[in-house]
């Protein structure tokens, strides 16, 4: 029997390294999104200093793991061999739910999975002892269970959520009135004050949050803050100002960078500190209980846990192992990444591709917020307006270097995000609510982001869909959290050791099969073969700059071409469905490019109209044949997977000596482009009167069948349906070569944009 509850504890070791590693991707946004997306200092010392902060905070941690104590459910009310039923099921549950976020690249609370999993398992089995009891019903759950620590938790998550936007934004508009766009120029006590604020709220937090249960920390000390804070706090801010005036004036330091870095550390710190718990804290629950049920001598189904309720000291090396993986994983987790880049996006100043659709709710939400604004402006006295207008005038951008370099926001909203989430969950815990941190971090970027102006009316329904689809996502993680662990207790209480190993394989599986599709998107994104957007300044600049996407375009739709017409001839649904991906990643870039055109004319020498009608013209014409190579795709792989009648041989023959033309086209197309030797296009473009007069006689063919032989209504339709596309694509294919052999001249140098080397190389860098 004993062997059951070893292999248990191996199998919750594995699974607390591997949640180490899924919960720090996720919550990783909550202290690199302002550093990153300001680009305040280099990416390389973002992640040393969140790094420091990760460790310090683990090592600094008392160790206290009393998840499973907070009164979630009542231990004593349940035997060893049940706790261990619900610590194997939350394990498993957590790991799969946050790396699914993960994948998804979403952000949500590890304390609130955690607690919610917690939950569900234990009121299943509650539920499940119940039953088996006649002397109880279902009115006695409440001895099993603590109802109101959810509903504490639950609204937790409201108040998170709108205090948070609401003081983030409200600070933000103030910051901004006082400092602008241009707070670089403004006097240096100005920035000096800002900074006794900044760092004295990060500084209260660290004490506070960050550092409350560290063994060094005093108790005493702690109390006196607690009593004092006003006096605290008031010191505090003088000291702070005096001295980031002195190093402002002394050493011509940016101070805006220093709150960031302090800021950054600072929650990296609280992160690893408090949140430990929600990654280890379950396996280190049921190993102590093993020990005490081994040395009781009395059987797993009679030892009652109501030993758990009390503390349990943490070994030192094993939250040393755990800071470790920490560390590890901020360095090298891409999901991370993901899962900061969408908080970072959502907040960004300036236009993105946007990831989150608008939908009906995010659309009444802008119209009702204009409606607001515009009475709200009512108010206001012609001369108040303008003040304030006259603040939120942005710098002029410069177009000299790639969008992507720029920062996402400016350091002056980076130091109000870092600022207002110190404060509010700095007084949360001195309140003891239960405010997640990941909730406030993120709602207060977003409340900054809105009062910056950084939804605009192009941005503004795409942004508020994403945040409302993140926001859901916080709401589904309580109710996925807590049916998966009742789901997986159900499951181990029945299935005992079988039904472990089972679970465990599917996990690993899943596991695997996200980190797989993941990396596999991670490289698509990667992958050379994408567009790229112009940055030249000239004519003759953009058709040389062009040519590398033309040669893409070319050599991928030759690709999606003979896919769809060999998928065909073969009857492989799965290759036309992997076909039909590929013409709509392609039509997406072309999109793209388009969506680049504001920017691509900004960059523009004066005289250069010609340039702009040219570029406009070679997107137009990609995106004609996108368009047929999509139709093409789409009509090829409904026809097979509605299971029609196949294509004759004849038809198939003729569409192979079709798509050799095509190929033969493409690739002395892409020959031409890829050398830039752009009078060889004229030799293309003889043969057009060849090809087009191919395709005609393929369709009289078939016109003579369909009178005569032809059976078949649907084959005849994809038949003269691929034909006339292809003509389509020809024609799109032959006026874009007309276009560049038109335009193109040997005889001029290309101007292309001037870029900042030491910019460029600071970027390399980051």
């Amino acid at each position: 029997m004993e062997n059951i509850y070893i292999y248990m504890l191996v199998a919750l070791a594995f699974l607390a390294i591997a949640d180490l590693v899924v919960g720090v991707s996720n919550d990783a946004v909550n202290f690199l999104n302002s550093a990153i997306g300001s680009k305040a200092i280099t990416f390389k010392t973002i992640m040393i200093v969140a790094s420091l902060g990760v460790a310090l905070g683990a090592l600094s941690s008392s160790g206290m793991m009393e998840v499973a104590r907070k009164g979630i459910f009542n231990p004593g009310q349940f035997m060893f061999d049940e706790i261990m039923v619900i610590f194997m099921a939350v394990m498993i549950t957590d790991i799969l739910l946050l790396d699914f976020f993960n994948t998804l690249g979403l952000p949500t609370s590890t304390t609130v999975s955690i607690v919610f999993e917690l939950l569900g398992a234990s009121v299943c089995v509650a539920l499940l002892k119940i039953n088996a009891d006649d002397t109880q019903s279902i009115l006695d759950l409440g001895t099993y269970i603590n109802n109101e620590k959810a509903i504490e938790i639950i609204l937790g998550i409201l108040l998170s959520v709108v205090i948070a936007f609401s003081v983030g934004a409200l600070i933000q508009f103030i910051s901004r009135i006082l400092l602008s766009f241009k707070f670089e120029s403004k006097p240096s006590w100005y920035g000096a004050v800002f900074s006794g604020f900044a760092v004295t709220s990060i500084l209260y937090f660290i004490i506070i949050k960050g550092l409350k249960s560290a063994t060094f920390m005093s108790g005493n000390f702690l109390d006196l803050v607690q009593e004092n804070t006003l006096a605290f706090l008031g010191i505090n801010l003088i000291a702070w100002s005096l001295i980031s005036m002195v190093v402002i004036s002394a050493f011509k330091t940016n101070i805006y960078k220093m709150i960031i870095i302090i800021g950054t550390f600072a929650l990296a710190m609280a992160f690893a500190g408090n949140d430990l718990v929600n990654f280890i804290g379950v396996p280190i629950a049921a190993f102590d209980s093993f020990n005490k049920w081994s040395a009781s001598g009395i059987l797993p189904t009679e030892f009652s846990m109501g030993s758990l309720a009390e503390k349990v000291k943490t070994e030192p090396y094993l939250l040393l192992i755990a800071g470790l993986v920490m560390v590890l994983t901020l360095w090298f987790s891409s999901k991370a990444k993901a899962v900061v880049k969408t908080s970072v996006d959502l907040s960004r100043q300036d236009d993105v591709k946007e990831r989150f659709e608008p939908n009906f709710l995010s659309r009444s939400i802008v119209r009702g917020s204009i409606a607001i604004s515009s009475s709200f402006n009512s108010l206001l006295s012609a001369s108040a307006k303008e003040k304030i207008e006259k603040q939120f005038v942005k710098p002029v951008l410069s177009y000299t270097s790639s969008k992507e370099d720029a920062p996402a926001f400016d350091l002056v909203r980076a130091s109000v995000n870092l600022m207002v989430a110190s404060v509010l969950i700095s007084i949360a815990t001195s309140m003891k609510l239960p405010l997640s941190t990941t909730y406030v971090t993120f709602m207060v970027a977003m409340g900054t982001s809105l009062a910056d102006r950084a939804w605009g009316s192009e941005s503004a329904v795409y942004r508020v869909a994403g945040v409302l689809n993140v926001i859901g996502g916080w709401f589904l993680t309580a109710l996925c959290a807590f049916t998966a662990a009742a789901i997986m207790a159900v499951i181990l209480f029945y299935g005992k050791g079988y039904a472990l190993s089972a679970l465990l394989t599917i996990a690993i599986i899943l596991l695997v099969k996200n980190y797989l599709n993941h990396r596999k998107k991670s490289l698509s994104i990667k992958e050379t073969d994408s567009l790229n957007k112009a940055e030249s300044s000239s004519l003759q600049g953009v058709i040389v700059e062009s040519a590398g996407n033309i040669s893409n375009v070319i050599k991928r739709g030759n690709k999606i071409y003979s896919g769809a017409i060999n998928g065909l001839a073969t009857q492989n649904l799965n290759a036309l469905k992997k076909n039909k991906k590929n013409i709509e990643k392609l039509s997406s870039e072309i999109e793209d490019l388009r969506d680049n055109i504001f920017y691509f004319i900004k960059n523009l020498e004066d005289p250069s109209v010609n340039a702009s009608n040219f570029y406009i013209n070679i997107l137009s014409y990609l995106q004609d044949m996108a368009q047929s190579l999509e139709y093409i795709s789409k009509v090829s792989h409904k026809h097979i997977n509605n299971n029609h009648k196949k294509l004759k041989f004849s038809q198939i023959k003729e569409l192979k000596e079709v798509d050799d033309l095509i190929q033969r086209l493409f690739d002395d197309t892409k020959t031409s482009f890829d050398s830039e030797t752009f009078e060889e296009i004229g030799k293309v473009l003889n043969n057009k009167k060849v090809i087009f007069d191919t395709l005609t006689q393929k369709i009289q063919k078939q016109v003579e069948r369909t009178r005569t032989e032809e059976s078949s209504p649907k084959n005849t339709t994809l038949y003269f349906s691929i034909l006339l596309e292809t003509k389509d694509l020809l024609t799109a294919t032959m006026n874009l070569l007309e276009e560049y052999y038109q335009a193109y001249d040997d005889t001029v140098v290309p101007a292309t944009i001037a870029v900042d080397k030491n910019k460029s190389k600071s970027s390399e860098e980051e």
